[in-house]
């Protein structure tokens, strides 16, 4: 309708200007938005206060010669100005209806489109280091990007879900020495736990494993693993460095073969866990990608040498750096340290330079909130290898605060003081955390009430909703225990008969939902279709306690028993894309 309705401005415009009543160099674009309130019609556009000034006239009077020469379109019933010179479309009531047999028809397809004409899109989300379980932050980018994906398919895109395993980086090392000196512990008393490994249950956990699967093998002698290192934090020494020395200290004493197994069993145990946690919560993903491949691959070397090639590769200090600051970034970055060991800027620029080569029309990274710098040192080398950057998208996820009644969570996954994503789900359910977690624009920080989220009331959103689909459920089980049948071709000769004022809202608001779902696709922003099915939720249950459906007029009974199984489809439909269940009952 929207299409119709702006091609019936545009035509009307080049009349005017070709009639000379408004001057032939106007600069516009047509806007049609859906109305707030029926009493201003079912559509309305800005157009004459935006042409108003360029034509010189009052913006009403701009509005009545556009009125003046629109042609004719069947299903208009008026046109108004309203206000300052807006333009309010009255659409025929029989029109307005239509979207009820149109949603019964297309079923769980219903708002889908080909607007994406079949582009290739990677979206790469959650990617947490495998050095823990995830916790509650990570949930909000899985349901954040999963929810993304599902919505930009409905748009007609051909999505791949990515996440970049980080098997690679020095935390994971880390990982390694934390596990080996659990480990170490079953067998014996250790003088120290360094300040900065990892301390979480899990990591004893996958000591225990080690210890059944290999006994004693890894155990060496405690003067050897401790002898000559530098102060950790505890002796008002440098934690990292203690940690690092550890880790080469047990790289020595155990060898590349056993430092391999220790290593793996860390990193294995913790994805295997990820993937569960994940598939458990229905995110799912095409490829997991791990940064180590991009050393046997020879990415890594590949995006530095076309770096070198273009001279932007300079060395100071025996290290090699990316002259970012060319390309917008706020300092240069390193690629290649003074000990010859590539950083996590070299990873990073080498997973995008594949990301590129795999040909995707659209590349989207979904980042926590605290990777925001991540993003302009990547399109600096986009930049500067000549590779389009508007293919290229970040998509920041604020943190999600925990709260358990008015205690702030502090979470820190070292320590291991942490709620996890599989307690969390666990304690109020995958509905109602996938469906909190995306209530609110992915950029704005998230306040997540736990009591809220268990309660079984119409304050809890996800329960609202759900519930709203349960009672048309019922409605229907209520129909076969009076004998009565629902008639559905019939109904659609009546739907003239949905004449009361909770009809035609819940009506106008089901003609919301294509455009709503296209704006949460195409903006990235699935707050959007959370908040359009709580109002519809809403509309319903306001209809559903003013009015009787199985009533004794069989034409006006067939008539609302369409209506509400039409809105039935729509939640339904909403809360697939969300990853949330339509239960039947409640």
């Amino acid at each position: 309708m929207k299409q119709q309705l702006q091609h019936l401005i545009h035509t009307a415009l080049q009349q005017l200007q070709q009639t000379d009543k408004l001057p032939t160099d106007l600069s516009y674009e047509i806007k049609i938005d859906r109305t707030r309130d029926e009493k201003h019609g079912d559509f309305a556009t800005n157009i004459a206060l935006i042409l108003a000034k360029q034509a010189s006239m009052n913006p009403r009077q701009v509005a009545q010669l556009i009125i003046d020469a629109l042609g004719t379109l069947d299903v208009l019933e008026t046109v108004e100005i309203a206000g300052p010179g807006f333009i309010n479309f009255y659409l025929t009531k029989n029109h307005n209806q239509k979207v009820i047999p149109e949603i019964l028809q297309a079923g769980d397809k219903y708002g889908h489109t080909s607007i994406g004409a079949n582009q290739r899109i990677n979206i790469e989300y959650v990617s947490a280091n495998p050095t823990g379980p995830l916790h509650v932050g990570h949930g909000r980018g899985a349901a954040f990007g999963a929810t993304s994906a599902n919505l930009l398919e409905t748009m007609g895109f051909q999505v791949d879900r990515e996440y970049y395993v980080n098997d690679a980086g020095r935390q994971m090392h880390v990982l390694a020495v934390s596990v080996w000196l659990r480990y170490i512990s079953l067998f014996q008393d250790l003088p120290h736990f360094p300040t900065s490994s990892y301390k979480g249950d899990y990591v004893i956990d996958i000591a225990k494993e080690l210890q059944t699967k290999h006994g004693n093998h890894f155990v060496k002698p405690i003067t050897e693993i401790f002898s000559n290192l530098s102060k950790d934090k505890d002796d008002d020494g440098d934690p990292e460095i203690y940690i690092d020395e550890l880790v080469k200290r047990a790289q020595e004493l155990l060898g590349e073969r056993d430092y391999s197994l220790v290593f793996d069993a860390g990193v294995q145990t913790i994805l295997g866990d990820i993937k569960e946690d994940l598939a458990e919560f229905g995110v799912t993903f095409q490829r997991w990608f791990p940064e180590s491949s991009l050393v046997t691959s020879g990415d890594i070397q590949k995006s530095i040498k076309k770096l070198q090639d273009t001279k932007h590769i300079y060395e100071k200090d025996g290290a090699l750096w990316f002259k970012a600051t060319d390309f917008g970034d706020e300092k240069d970055r390193v690629v290649v340290r003074e000990n010859g060991i590539t950083t996590y800027f070299a990873s990073d620029i080498g997973y995008h330079l594949n990301k590129y080569e795999r040909g995707y029309d659209q590349m989207i990274d979904v980042f926590g909130a605290d990777h925001h710098g991540y993003a302009p040192r990547i399109r600096a080398f986009l930049d500067a290898e000549g590779l389009d950057k508007n293919k290229f998208k970040v998509l920041l996820v604020q943190f999600a605060i925990l709260y358990r009644g008015k205690e702030k969570i502090q979470m820190s996954t070292r320590s291991g003081k942490f709620v996890t994503l599989r307690e969390l789900r666990k304690e109020v359910g995958n509905d109602a955390a996938r469906f909190f977690y995306i209530m609110r624009k992915n950029d704005q920080h998230l306040d997540f009430d736990l009591e809220l989220a268990k309660s079984q009331s119409n304050d809890n959103p996800v329960y609202y909703i759900q519930y709203a689909h349960a009672r048309v459920c019922s409605v229907m089980r209520q129909l076969v225990e009076k004998e009565f049948t629902w008639d559905k071709e019939n109904s659609l000769k009546h739907l003239g008969l949905l004449s009361e004022e909770h009809e035609k809202q819940l009506i106008r608001k089901l003609q919301e939902y294509s455009d709503t779902l296209e704006k949460s696709a195409l903006r990235y922003e699935p707050h959007l279709l959370a908040t359009y099915l709580q109002e519809l939720a809403q509309d319903f249950h306001s209809y559903y306690n003013a009015q009787q459906f199985i009533v004794e007029n069989p034409q006006l009974r067939d008539a609302r028993l369409t209506l509400i199984n039409a809105t039935k489809q729509i939640l339904e439909n909403g809360l697939l894309l969300l990853g949330v269940s339509a239960p039947t009952e409640m």
